[in-house]
C-alpha cells in the first residue's frame, strides 16, 4: 500500500511516539474524535443505529455501550496502522473490506476528510504541545494511505450496490 510518498523514519517515529501518549486511553480519545466528527458533520450522526434505534442527539450516541465499542474498533484500526507503519501493505486486504462495510451501510466516501480532519484535532486535543506540523504532516500520509487502502473497497462494488 502505497501512500503517493512513504512514510520517512523520522515520521514513523513521531507517529509511534505520539500514539504511545493516545493508545492508553483508547475510548477517552476516540470520544474526543467522534464529538468533534459530529461537531462538523451532524448528518453522519444517523449511520450509527444499533437494533434499529435511531440517536435523538450526539450526546446520546456517543454514551451508548454499542457506540462505544465501535469507538474501541476505530481505535483498533489506528492501531494496526501504527503497528505496521513498516509494511501498510499487510493491511491492504482487510481496509479493502472495511472500506466495503463502510460503504455498505452508506458511509460517503466525502466523510473520510471529515474524519481525517477529526483524527488530527484529537490528536492535538490530546497530545498539546507535542502535536507539532511534524507531526501533523506525518499523521497525514498515514490517514491518507489507510484511506487510499479502503477507498479500494468502494473501487471494487458496482455502482448502486
Amino acid at each position: 500500500m502505497e501512500s503517493g510518498m512513504p512514510l520517512t523514519g523520522g515520521q514513523r517515529a513521531l507517529i509511534r511516539e505520539s500514539w504511545q501518549r493516545v493508545s492508553g486511553s483508547p475510548v477517552q480519545h476516540g470520544l474526543v474524535l467522534f464529538t468533534r466528527l459530529f461537531d462538523l458533520d451532524p448528518d453522519l450522526l444517523p449511520l450509527f443505529q444499533y437494533n434499529c434505534k435511531q440517536f435523538a442527539s450526539p450526546q446520546e450516541c456517543l454514551s451508548a455501550p454499542e457506540f462505544l465499542d465501535h469507538i474501541r474498533k476505530v481505535m483498533l484500526v489506528i492501531d494496526a496502522a501504527v503497528s505496521h507503519l513498516e509494511n501498510l501493505s499487510c493491511l491492504e486486504e482487510y481496509l479493502c473490506n472495511l472500506g466495503k462495510k463502510h460503504q455498505a451501510v452508506g458511509v460517503r466516501i466525502e466523510s473520510f476528510s471529515t474524519v481525517g480532519e477529526s483524527l488530527l484535532y484529537m490528536l492535538e486535543k490530546c497530545l498539546g504541545t507535542a502535536f507539532s506540523p511534524e507531526v501533523q504532516e506525518a499523521w497525514s500520509k498515514l490517514y491518507s494511505a489507510v484511506v487510499k487502502a479502503m477507498r479500494r473497497g468502494w473501487d471494487t462494488l458496482p455502482e448502486g450496490d
